[in-house]
């Protein structure tokens, strides 16, 4: 055949089908959260998180995405990543500030969803790095918190809520930064080095396998560690290699 066949109708439901998928998971998280089941709701939203990274790459996969899936996908983020976790956050310790906790929910809320809009109308400059925090990983790292939340030693639990405030306040921060984050959507290091990808794959699943609890904690605070490391030490580092070289020269 002369032309490439187009998709058929059926196949660019696909992609949305895992996204509508994600919206119901953020959904039941709310109304477990709403309920008191704590735990249920921060597995809801690691589920969303599963499904959004499907729906992408469905979406490539079968040359199916377009500009309605990223609009839909946008608006299901904000429920699954913005609204869920800070309702859950909110539930779980920040309504013990009252007022101010409310308003600290919402900060996050308001954070993410202009985090969303802005990423709609940038252009994609760069597959490499998202510019802020990107709300999934938002959303996960207050899930993760409520798992983590039984290593935390009794003389600290007095404390536990205002480092809830904070720790929501500081990922509020982050979204709307212009903190870089790495996107993992460029492959390049891994068919480089694919042994070592792979042998740090399977020590990565080990470790999380034995202890899913702080390993999932660790992993996103170390994600979220990296955005402000990279930006303000290492970048700054590299933009000035080119200048002293030419110094030199």
């Amino acid at each position: 055949m002369s032309e490439q066949q187009s998709p058929k109708r059926g196949v660019y439901i696909l992609p949305n089908l895992f996204t509508t998928a994600s919206l119901f998971s953020g959904f039941l998280a709310i109304v477990w959260a709403a309920n008191g089941a704590l735990k249920p709701c921060a597995i809801a939203i690691f589920f969303s998180a599963i499904m959004d990274g499907l729906d992408g790459k469905v979406a490539r996969l079968t040359n199916t995405a377009s500009a309605f899936g990223v609009q839909y996908d946008s608006l299901c983020d904000l429920v699954a990543f913005g609204v869920a976790p800070t309702f859950l956050m909110y539930r779980w310790q920040l309504h013990e500030f009252g007022t101010f906790g409310i308003a600290i929910a919402f900060l996050f809320a308001a954070c993410g969803a202009l985090r969303l809009a802005r990423f709609n109308i940038t252009p994609a400059t760069t597959k490499k790095f998202f510019i802020g925090l990107p709300i999934p990983a938002g959303g996960c790292a207050i899930a993760a918190l409520v798992f983590f939340h039984r290593y935390i030693p009794d003389w600290a639990l007095s404390a536990f809520p205002y480092f809830c405030m904070a720790y929501t306040f500081v990922l509020a921060a982050l979204m709307v930064s212009r903190v870089r984050y790495i996107s993992f959507k460029e492959y390049g290091f891994i068919k480089a080095y694919p042994f070592r990808c792979m042998v740090s794959a399977i020590l990565l699943f080990v470790l999380i396998v034995a202890e899913p609890r702080v390993m999932g904690f660790v992993l996103f605070a170390v994600y979220l560690l990296s955005g402000p490391i990279y930006t303000f030490f290492i970048l700054p580092r590299r933009n000035s290699l080119p200048v002293r070289k030419l110094s030199e020269g």
